[in-house]
């Protein structure tokens, strides 16, 4: 995972997710919904496997 993608996740975490398929988008977007923080946690997540 490259810098460009950490802040990618950091700053908007749906669109970090976007190639990774249709549930990953949505799972970040409702924990972005949630809040700020758990959104970036899933999507850091999401990007590391």
């Amino acid at each position: 995972m490259g810098c460009g993608r950490v802040l990618l996740c950091i700053f908007f975490p749906p669109l970090a997710v976007l190639d990774k398929g249709c549930g990953s988008v949505v799972i970040v977007t409702l924990l972005t919904l949630c809040g700020w923080a758990p959104g970036v946690i899933g999507a850091l997540v999401i990007n590391n496997k």
